[in-house]
């Protein structure tokens, strides 16, 4: 992976961050959907960037958020936003006027001129869709938009969707302090499915990994709340690898020796994407991203932190991550059995891990391993 392509993705991220306190603020539906549209067209570099939503009672699409217009209303099965609509489809169009399915009259209305679009819908959390992203007129040196530009406006719509299913079910978005928090927690699992994205690893990963942290914390005798934290920061615990070059990231071989090391680099890049926020819970995360792969007896990496110098959260999300890693396949190897995971956590204990997380992970195994005999299950009668 190129240079160039390491800083996009970091313009990318950073973009999603400094987006996200205005969204999670906001209680007027305009203005979020002017916030949403902003960053849509921020991310994929459009002239323009609009959230059409769905007026099924007058079968109509309606939006507030083109930018420099008024609102516009068009029927709903209308130009390329009525297609993506009706057959829940995204768009990829480099020249609209070629296009049978362009409906001329926002542009005769507004005397625009629409050339490149990008399409995609947005889905509640029934499947339906609710609306759809329109991006029109890529910017800068290419003037069409790229299938990773497509990749990214769907990223940003399935965020967008869940925002505003919110705020309609919450009437003009008069939410509550957990409103907003269930806001930050759907970015920080969108951001998590983003980094898993980028590598051939099981795309169930990250929700293991936070299932397993939250088991071993509330067996572990920490609080409810406390838990329910590492929970969900511990999705962003490999964030960092979105700077990875794909070549290393899914290297099925062993790593050379610089190969590993800029490897381990994604857990000091990922603290430090997440210690921009001024969110607590994005704070917290960053905590856990760079110390998930310290080690117990001090030979861990980034800073080689030695026992309860390691926060408890990444000692907790080591167990989990190693536990997942072990267990599923992966590029590079297949599954281990069962009981050979048990016997290397065993090994481990007071070595790689927290001596009283292997006891509690052997105390709880049938409970904590159940995921992985359930999906090697499926995997084994799916083969039949």
């Amino acid at each position: 992976m190129s240079d160039n392509i390491v800083m996009e993705n970091k313009r990318v991220l950073d973009l999603l961050f400094s987006y996200m306190p205005k969204i999670a603020a906001e209680r007027k539906m305009d203005n979020l959907l002017v916030l949403m549209a902003d960053m849509g067209r921020s991310i994929v570099m459009a002239d323009r960037c609009s959230l059409w939503l769905t007026d099924e009672e007058h079968g109509e699409l309606w939006t507030k958020v083109a930018h420099g217009v008024s609102q516009l209303r068009i029927p709903i099965a209308a130009g390329f936003v009525g297609w993506s609509v009706k057959n829940g489809e995204p768009l990829l169009i480099d020249d609209a006027y070629l296009d049978p399915r362009f409906d001329h009259r926002s542009d005769e209305k507004t005397h625009y001129r629409t050339t490149s679009v990008m399409t995609v819908p947005l889905f509640d959390s029934q499947g339906k869709v609710m609306g759809v992203f329109q991006a029109i007129n890529k910017q800068g040196d290419q003037k069409i938009f790229s299938s990773q530009d497509l990749e990214r406006l769907s990223l940003t719509a399935v965020y967008s969707a869940k925002t505003v299913e919110s705020a309609r079910l919450t009437s003009a978005v008069e939410d509550s302090k957990d409103e907003l928090e269930a806001t930050q927690e759907e970015l920080i699992h969108i951001l998590g499915d983003v980094s898993e994205s980028r590598s051939r690893e099981t795309g169930d990963h990250i929700q293991r990994v936070a299932e397993i942290s939250y088991k071993l914390a509330q067996y572990y005798g920490l609080p409810e709340m406390e838990a329910q934290r590492i929970k969900l920061a511990a999705p962003m615990h490999d964030l960092g690898k979105v700077g990875i070059p794909d070549a290393i990231l899914n290297k099925p071989g062993r790593f050379t020796d610089d190969e590993y090391e800029v490897m381990k680099s994604h857990a000091i890049k990922g603290e430090e994407i997440l210690l921009k926020s001024k969110r607590d819970l994005l704070k917290f995360s960053a905590l856990l991203a760079g110390s998930h792969h310290e080690r117990w007896d001090g030979k861990g990496y980034p800073r080689g932190l030695k026992g309860e110098e390691i926060p408890l959260a990444g000692r907790i999300c080591a167990v989990a991550d190693v536990l997942d890693a072990l267990s599923s396949p992966r590029c590079y190897k297949p599954a281990w059995p069962e009981e050979k995971v048990k016997e290397e956590f065993i090994k481990q204990r007071g070595f790689q891990f927290q001596p009283e997380l292997v006891d509690v992970l052997v105390e709880h195994w049938d409970d904590i391993f159940e995921c992985f005999r359930q999906a090697r299950a499926k995997f084994e009668a799916a083969a039949v």
